[in-house]
């Protein structure tokens, strides 16, 4: 790619997608420029990735033919009326904040723009991530797969019509929380029968990413998975039977639904 990528804001999740990029050698460390605030942010992100990092975000605007916007959403309004006049003719700005549309965007530069919305989540910070996205109609086919080329460089990517965008947070951009939790419980369960707590954490989240990656892997359903673990009269079943009596998955379905609602909320 010949194209120069900047970053407005360079906190946890746009450091992932920074560390994707030169990984994938999709550009080299003189095609990126990026922002942040706090010197130590500046002095990790410049040491670390071999990356000019400043805190003039009218440079990094002025620098970028793929604009990330990797500041909080109630930021948004103050960092597009600080920049939108340097933002290059165009270029692709790309969102990484629930809540926030694209027209919104667009509405916000005053001009028609290119616009990529994303949600990606933390295991990107591992290589593992899942960024679902969705892209204007003034993006060409070519842009859409240079943009889709640097999601996948940190874990997986899946374009999504934008009406089901405010739902992503509670399936994937929030979800690891549900799971770190889940995995914490398991060990504490471990624990309570006399594993060792380091062994407990090792049993437990190998047999999660094991879990998700037969699903991923095999194409069947989670249910079918379930049951083939569910011998008659077994274990198994008596604890899930006991997940079931004690709300396991309504529980998710509230959380997931809190999640959607809070999502709308912030582009409000």
């Amino acid at each position: 790619m010949t194209r120069t990528i900047g970053f407005i804001g360079c906190g946890n999740m746009a450091q992932a997608i920074l560390g994707g990029i030169l990984d994938s050698g999709i550009v080299d460390g003189d095609a990126i420029m990026t922002s942040a605030k706090s010197e130590t942010t500046k002095r990790k992100v410049a040491e670390q990735f071999k990356v000019t990092c400043t805190e003039d975000n009218l440079a990094v605007a002025g620098f970028s033919d793929i604009l990330f916007l990797s500041v909080k959403p109630d930021q948004y309004k103050e960092v597009i009326s600080e920049v939108k006049d340097a933002v290059k003719e165009g270029a692709i700005v790309v969102t990484i904040a629930a809540g926030i549309t694209m027209q919104w965007i667009e509405s916000q530069f005053e001009r028609r723009l290119k616009v990529v919305r994303t949600m990606p989540n933390t295991p990107s910070l591992v290589g593992e991530g899942m960024t679902a996205y969705c892209e204007n109609q003034q993006l060409t086919d070519e842009e859409l797969t240079e943009v889709s080329g640097i999601l996948t460089s940190f874990g997986k990517a899946e374009r999504v019509d934008e009406n089901v965008m405010d739902a992503i947070p509670a399936v994937s951009g929030s979800s690891p929380a549900y799971v770190f939790m889940f995995i914490e419980a398991l060990a504490d369960g471990a624990v309570l029968q006399g594993v060792p707590r380091s062994q407990a954490y090792q049993l437990a989240s190998q047999a999660v990413l094991g879990a998700a990656k037969m699903v991923l892997e095999t194409g069947k359903h989670p249910g079918e998975l379930k049951d083939a673990v569910c011998s008659p009269g077994g274990a198994t079943i008596q604890a899930v039977a006991a997940l079931e009596k004690n709300g396991f998955k309504g529980a998710i379905l509230q959380a997931m639904e809190a999640c959607g609602e809070k999502s709308i909320s912030l582009g409000e």
